[in-house]
């Protein structure tokens, strides 16, 4: 079974090549990410590396958690299941009307 570690603190510079690079000594890497914000497209400082084998991803956390990358010292721990968040709101979609008291904002029987 697959054990997927988070790493934390990462420098906003750091790819997922760098990433899967950094894990490879210590084993098999099935995949890495770096997590990215959509809407900056910016590195978020933290992602996941998923390995073949817990003893492999074991080595990787005693090997690399609090040690220095790039002037950060990243965090590496095994990941938690992502908990359940409540459901998103949409703001896009059909909205009719004007909004806001029909009025477009100003009194229009003052002129």
């Amino acid at each position: 079974m697959a054990t997927k570690l988070f790493v934390g603190s990462l420098p906003y510079s750091v790819t997922d090549d760098d990433l899967s690079q950094m894990f490879s000594d210590f084993g098999t890497v099935a995949s890495a990410k770096v997590i990215f914000d959509r809407e900056t497209n910016r590195s978020k400082g933290f992602g996941f590396v998923e390995f073949e084998n817990d003893a492999e991803a074991k080595a990787a956390i005693d090997a690399l958690n609090n040690k220095d990358i790039q002037g950060r010292t990243i965090v590496v721990n095994e990941a938690r299941p992502q908990e359940a968040r409540p459901p998103r709101r949409d703001f896009g979609g059909d909205r009719g009307g004007q909004g806001g008291g029909g009025g477009g904002g100003y009194n229009r029987n003052r002129f």
